[in-house]
């Protein structure tokens, strides 16, 4: 049958000179841009036609995208659009389209349905997807969804939501082939053909003791090019990867990466195989934690342009307030060189520059910094060595600068004493920030405080402060102000 399908194909290539394509493809190029965006002009046509209350034209417009284009199409309306757009085309909004939102959109969406048309989308979703669906929701929500969903799936989702966010049990899927060992390749290929429930995709076969417990792992390659006789202990690859099933998403992400896996085993407290974790996972959790650390270190909260307003404010709020607090220790500095400053403005001028290149040198430390503790390349064992590291970069560069700013200074201002102060003060700044870059972010981990949470306040209260005491100090300590 297969084989008569290609050879179809082939003759309508031949008679057509290009393929066909089918609708399960869900593919329009005319309306993304070469990034796979959607293009402007598309999305104006889909507002103008919602505007009008033409639903039948939104609907031509969007049937044909994939599942994912569709969730970005959501994401780009309007709240009124998105109501309206949902309502145009409310037999494309599928499970797969649900799973693509952004959460902040999703969970808005399905607050605003009843709990039978969610467990409905949760349904037609991988467990781990449905799991995501639901945890967003309220307590007494999740669990009037939970109550209209089918039996099995009802059992597999109370299950994943009692294990803590973000850990591999929430994440897992619970759909993986298992065979015992006793079985023969050929035994092996006869189930696969003959089982009618198998995960729609997997990448190999786990193989499982008396105890459920996995001893190995076939890929599909092995199993396809082994003789039928030969039993699957003699072919399996019995060194694995088993992911704890309380293990962070971070450990499991950086279990992947290290070990070039494609799918795990997902193992409990007794050792017994309970799910998989595969790569199409990994990836979204991977591009999660980079973005939140990143928003982390700025203190912006979640950092998406769909989160409400009142919820950004209060995420950014406490650390401006909290960088207020840090930036009047910078301004008390100053204060006690007032008529220092007032006997040579030339000194206000430069103090900027001092401070801003210490900022800029901590953050860059404080990058590197927390990106080695986030992939454990940074750890108890090499902690000294990362500071030595850091110390002798921040030495270099603060040399460099130094000279730079020094010669600069002098030639400006005419003043040669000047510029060594400068160059002096600006070398010390930056080592200083060399070493707050590495010390913040080491110190908060110890203090069980994710490292990324506003270590750069600290670091530029650091750099700030300790800039203008050193070169303002040294502007008295050599006489260059009376």
């Amino acid at each position: 049958m297969a084989e008569d399908r290609i050879l179809e194909d082939d003759l309508h290539i031949a008679e057509t000179g290009e393929a066909e394509v089918r609708p399960d493809d869900r593919v329009d190029d005319e309306r993304l841009d070469s990034e796979n965006r959607l293009k402007a002009d598309y999305v104006s046509a889909i507002r103008e036609a919602l505007d009008a209350g033409d639903k039948g034209t939104a609907y031509d417009l969007v049937e044909p995208l994939h599942p994912a284009d569709i969730a970005d199409l959501i994401e780009l309306l309007d709240r009124p659009d998105r109501t309206a757009l949902i309502a145009a085309i409310t037999d494309l909004m599928t499970g797969d389209v649900i799973a693509e939102l952004n959460d902040f959109v999703r969970e808005d969406l399905m607050e605003a349905l009843p709990p039978e048309a969610v467990a409905t989308i949760a349904e037609q979703l991988d467990t781990d997807d449905a799991v995501q669906l639901i945890e967003d929701l309220d307590e007494a929500d999740q669990r009037a969804v939970i109550a209209e969903l089918e039996p099995e799936t009802r059992e597999a989702v109370a299950s994943a939501l009692a294990y803590p966010e973000e850990t591999a049990g929430r994440l897992m899927s619970r759909h993986f082939v298992a065979v015992p060992e006793h079985l023969t390749v050929g035994d092996l290929i006869d189930y696969l053909r003959e089982e009618g429930d198998l995960e729609h995709e997997f990448y190999e076969v786990f193989v499982i003791d008396e105890f459920h417990r996995p001893v190995g792992t076939c890929a599909l390659n092995w199993v396809l090019t082994s003789p039928r006789n030969i039993r699957l202990t003699d072919v399996m690859k019995r060194d694995q990867t088993l992911i704890p099933v309380t293990m962070d998403q971070e450990e499991v992400a950086l279990m992947f990466q290290k070990y070039a896996l494609i799918s795990a085993a997902v193992v409990d407290d007794a050792g017994r195989l309970v799910g998989q974790m595969t790569v199409d996972d990994i990836v979204h959790i991977i591009s999660e934690e980079a973005g939140e650390d990143a928003l982390l270190l700025s203190g912006a909260g979640d950092g998406d342009i769909n989160e409400p307003i009142r919820e950004s404010y209060k995420a950014r709020v406490r650390w401006l307030l909290a960088n207020l607090l840090t930036a009047s220790v910078a301004s008390s500095v100053i204060s006690q060189f007032e008529d220092t400053i007032a006997a040579m403005v030339a000194l206000a001028v430069l103090m900027p520059i001092v401070a801003g290149i210490g900022g800029n040198a901590g953050t860059q430390t404080l990058a590197v910094t927390v990106r080695a503790l986030a992939t454990n390349q940074l750890t108890a064992s090499n902690t000294w060595r990362a500071v030595r590291r850091e110390l002798s970069i921040a030495a270099l560069n603060g040399t460099t600068v130094a000279v730079v700013i020094a010669l600069a200074v002098s030639l400006i201002f005419a003043n040669v004493q000047l510029g060594i102060v400068i160059g002096l003060a600006m070398a010390c700044n930056i080592l200083i920030a060399g070493f707050a870059g590495v010390f913040v972010p080491l110190t908060l981990q110890k203090m069980k405080a994710d490292p990324a949470i506003a270590s750069s306040i600290f670091v530029t209260m650091t750099t700030d402060s300790m800039g203008f005491l050193v070169f303002l100090g040294l502007a008295v300590a050599s006489g260059l102000v009376s």
